[in-house]
């Protein structure tokens, strides 16, 4: 996934027409995530995030921005309070590339005081990776290869879930001219994802000697810290449901090769002006 932003950067970047309409820059801001064990609180558990921000201006109106972020997701029951009983929580890593398309509501363009600011929404497609983790008497083990729903057991037969996965992200800004050549703005996104993964958890609970015998005996801790029995094929979590996540923060990009193209004499015009004198 970094090969690939970096070939597409240094394509752009080596191209005289691209870059004179072209801006880099960094985001800062947080990620959360919207699912299973946070299905409706927006912000909750929001943990640090940042990037590197790619735009290419085709006019005042229209943006093709490249983003490549990264941040971590969380969720607990005890906070969010929607399943207090089923007692789980996570935290996850997520590396996010993707392309997306700005509209801007005003005309705008980097520099220029007659055009000083504009809201704008955006769209696209992105590539995440993500890697769901639990904690455990002070100890941090990865979810997926555990099987904590069934998974990698002869019994229940099922398949490890992938750990990248593709999003469709939508959301709004807001950017501003400060000075020539920086552009300030503040931005949230939301991602709708494919994966119902994110936080290890989507069907029912399996038995737990299954676990315990064909994975690792922590996998069946893990998988069910209710503290209650008899829980064997009882919803565990929602599968006809997908997860979500999000960035929201600021983003500061610079205009780059901006310089046109000098209409001075070269140095041996020069010598050949004072010769003549």
């Amino acid at each position: 996934m970094r090969k690939c932003f970096i070939i597409v950067l240094f394509t752009l970047f080596t191209s005289q027409t691209f870059s004179q309409k072209s801006e880099i820059g960094l985001f800062l801001g947080g990620s959360y995530y919207l699912g299973d064990l946070n299905p409706k609180w927006h912000f909750v558990l929001t943990k640090p995030a940042f990037g590197i921000i790619y735009r290419y201006n085709f006019n005042q109106r229209v943006t093709l921005k490249m983003d490549a972020l990264y941040g971590t997701v969380a969720g607990n029951d005890a906070i969010s309070k929607t399943n207090t009983l089923r007692n789980l929580s996570f935290k996850s890593p997520i590396i996010e590339i993707s392309p997306n398309v700005e509209i801007n509501f005003l005309p705008y363009q980097i520099g220029n005081y007659k055009l000083p600011f504009t809201t704008y929404i955006f769209g696209g497609i992105a590539i995440f990776k993500f890697d769901p983790q639990a904690s455990f008497e002070g100890n941090y083990y990865h979810l997926q290869p555990l099987g904590t729903e069934g998974q990698r057991t002869s019994v229940y037969n099922k398949k490890p879930y992938s750990l990248i996965n593709f999003s469709i992200p939508f959301g709004l800004g807001f950017k501003k001219n400060i000075g020539k050549y920086v552009s300030f703005g503040l931005e949230w996104g939301l991602r709708k994802t494919f994966t119902d993964y994110i936080d290890d958890v989507s069907s029912q609970y399996v038995d737990p000697s299954v676990l315990s015998s064909e994975n690792r005996p922590i996998s069946a801790t893990l998988a069910d810290r209710s503290g209650t029995t008899n829980n064997i094929g009882m919803q565990r979590g929602n599968s006809y449901t997908k997860d979500w996540y999000s960035y929201a923060g600021m983003i500061v990009t610079f205009k780059i090769n901006d310089k046109k193209k000098c209409k001075c004499p070269s140095y041996r015009e020069k010598e050949y002006q004072k010769r003549k004198k």
